[in-house]
């Protein structure tokens, strides 16, 4: 099960995310989700665990708690939605002719 969790910390590493989950069941991996360009958090992450159980458990233990001074919200992870597509994606923008049609 893929979970969202939200509204962390701008201190919220990894290893503390994992810890929390950890608490009821297996864990396959945590991730806080930074900045590309600062390298600070961006306040959100995911937590993977493999036992649906187990990560439904730990949804309703730990939605709208306080976690290291914060309160969280946590949710099963939507799908990736595919970003392919929309305007200046190669395709020009739709205004008159391209370059190659003077």
């Amino acid at each position: 099960m893929n979970i969202y969790v939200s509204h962390l910390s701008w201190g919220t590493k990894n290893d503390s995310l994992k810890a929390l989950f950890e608490q009821y069941g297996e864990v396959s991996s945590a991730s806080v989700i930074t900045d590309r360009e600062t390298g600070r958090s961006r306040g959100f992450g995911f937590v993977e665990m493999p036992n649906d159980e187990e990560g439904q458990k730990a949804i309703d233990a730990l939605d709208n708690t306080d976690f290291e001074g914060k309160t969280i919200t946590v949710n099963v992870a939507r799908p990736r939605e595919d970003r392919s597509g929309g305007y200046g994606r190669g395709r020009g923008n739709g205004y008159g002719r391209g370059r190659d049609d003077r």
